[in-house]
């Protein structure tokens, strides 16, 4: 795929079904992330990997969330919680593994970093014909789902991709106003 074309065209994918990536696609996903922009070299990415029995332990860690939220949670939010990782055959958390107090190297930047990261993931995926999805919500900043992934405590989880193949129609992507969006200093 030209490399503009896959920029112009690449879009999220909430229908998704398996198989989960293959190796050999994994491989390629990962080293797109990998060349995410890195000031100082701090590689300040981590990546969790979910599949099969994963996907469940994941979801239970949603459904642990939601209970130490509200103990009178109902059944069905718990369930709901528990099934929401089943959405995809796989689903990548994107971690910024920030190291506070960098000189030059903000907190944000590294957060940042580790978005650059995710986007390659996405491009990656759409590259090989795979769909995928960035999800983040309230999980993603929810402390017990920090504790139970084993962040320290400035990281942050900057997204959970979901991926696998294209389980529906590919809807055609919007065209932007360039004009909308752009800001010209001459």
């Amino acid at each position: 795929m030209d490399a503009l074309t896959l920029l112009h065209e690449r879009s999220s994918m909430g229908k998704l079904m398996g198989p989960p990536p293959s190796p050999e696609q994994l491989e390629a996903i990962y080293r797109a992330a990998l060349r995410a922009p890195d000031h100082k070299e701090l590689r300040p990415w981590r990546f969790i990997e979910f599949s099969g029995e994963g996907l469940s332990r994941l979801g239970e860690l949603f459904a642990e969330a939601e209970f130490r939220e509200d103990p009178h949670v109902g059944d069905a939010a718990l369930d709901a919680a528990r099934k929401k990782p089943r959405r995809a055959p796989m689903i990548i958390a994107v971690i910024a593994k920030v190291t506070p107090d960098i000189p030059k190297v903000p907190k944000i930047e590294q957060v940042i970093s580790a978005g650059c990261a995710a986007h390659g993931i996405l491009l990656a995926a759409h590259a090989q014909g795979l769909g995928a999805m960035w999800r983040s919500g309230k999980y993603a900043f929810d402390p017990t789902v920090h504790k139970g992934l084993g962040l320290a405590e400035d990281d942050e989880v900057v997204a959970f991709l979901y991926l696998g193949t294209l389980g529906g129609r590919h809807k055609p992507t919007p065209e932007h106003d360039i004009e909308a969006f752009v800001e010209r200093w001459d």
